[in-house]
């Protein structure tokens, strides 16, 4: 944004503050993305040196087997704890180079974000801001935005904290347990350190599931039809409520901007229906006939009193049903809420998609 271009906002307007965060956040987020690029490509090296060694190790073992009988029992010994402690390396390390090259891609969809409230920002030029300093509808149209964002910061904190970050917590817990057990009672030591194994298991799929959620990567690569079929036969497994959906129309990509959407409104009606809705069904129908496309999600739970639900929210400003009534709405879509109490719920939505 040009100085004449700030110049031109109302003096004391919210919006130039807000726009001078997201630009100092933006290039934070870029410093970040550069430190990520040397550790990204210094773990690659890594890897790639312990995927050598490893590689020489498992040799030297499949020669040794093949003539056991000639090699001492120590050398044995050592041997298969040098193949052992190459391949937990090898395995961490993948591990973390996996880990950072997932924050890079998150990152990096954060500042495209960032970048594109800025270059909104940008076109909020003389004269468009209301008299007396209000906010105008551009200025009210990225405080939405920012609003959201920081939102969906605060809800994703909380999951992380919830989920990973408990699970690493334990991890450390239970290995600092091994390794105190391991001087006293090796044979305890072994069965503590098969459960550390089985709990890591663990952490990782759930980690998995955690990225999933936060953004599946199937998202953009196959497109929303495959993504959805996905997640609501995963949603059916874990949740036990019976989820089907119907597809009408020839497969085909949307524009991202709303696959997007229509994948987190359709995760979110789900998650509602699964949590709190005492549903025992759920009816996902999505029509690609046309150049809109229709979206319905019906289930058989207990309902709720939607204008009520809408006032509590929108005092409340969270995130739920208004969310998804505004993301629709800048999209040019439009959305509609049945239900009532003891009734369950039905949520229709349509999407411009040229």
């Amino acid at each position: 944004m040009t100085e004449v271009q700030e110049a031109a906002l109302p003096s004391g307007s919210p919006l130039l503050d807000l726009i001078e965060e997201s630009r100092q956040e933006y290039e934070q987020t870029q410093k970040e993305l550069k430190e990520l690029d040397v550790l990204i490509q210094q773990s690659s090296a890594e890897v790639d040196k312990l995927v050598q060694r490893n590689s020489q190790i498992t040799t030297k073992v499949h020669q040794m087997e093949a003539n056991i009988d000639t090699y001492p029992r120590q050398d044995i010994k050592e041997l298969y704890s040098a193949a052992k402690e190459a391949q937990t390396r090898l395995f961490m390390m993948r591990g973390q180079l996996e880990q950072l090259q997932n924050k890079r891609q998150n990152l990096e969809k954060y500042a495209k974000h960032l970048r594109k409230l800025l270059e909104v920002s940008d076109q909020i030029g003389p004269g468009r801001a209301s008299a007396g300093g209000g906010a105008s509808a551009g200025e009210r149209t990225i405080l939405r935005i920012v609003e959201a964002q920081e939102n969906e910061r605060l809800h994703l904190a909380r999951q992380m904290h919830d989920g990973p970050a408990q699970s690493l917590t334990n991890l450390i817990l239970q290995a600092e347990i091994c390794e105190r057990l391991f001087e006293i009672d090796p044979a305890r030591a072994r069965i503590e350190l098969e459960n550390l194994k089985n709990a890591v298991n663990a952490a990782f799929q759930k980690t998995r599931e955690f990225i999933f959620d936060l953004r599946p990567m199937m998202l953009d690569d196959l497109g929303l039809i495959p993504t959805l079929k996905r997640y609501v036969q995963s949603f059916e497994e874990k949740s036990g409520l019976s989820t089907n959906l119907t597809i009408v129309g020839k497969e085909r990509r949307l524009p991202p901007y709303a696959e997007v959407t229509i994948f987190r409104i359709i995760q979110e009606l789900l998650k509602n229906a699964s949590q709190h809705a005492n549903a025992t069904h759920v009816q996902v129908n999505v029509n690609l006939e046309g150049d809109v496309v229709g979206v319905s999600v019906e289930d058989d739970g207990s309902g709720f009193d939607v204008e009520e639900a809408l006032t509590s929210a929108r005092q409340r400003k969270t995130l739920g049903i208004v969310a998804m009534q505004e993301q629709v709405e800048m999209l040019g879509g439009e959305i509609n809420f049945e239900s009532s109490i003891g009734r369950g719920t039905k949520v229709k939505l349509e999407i411009p998609c040229v």
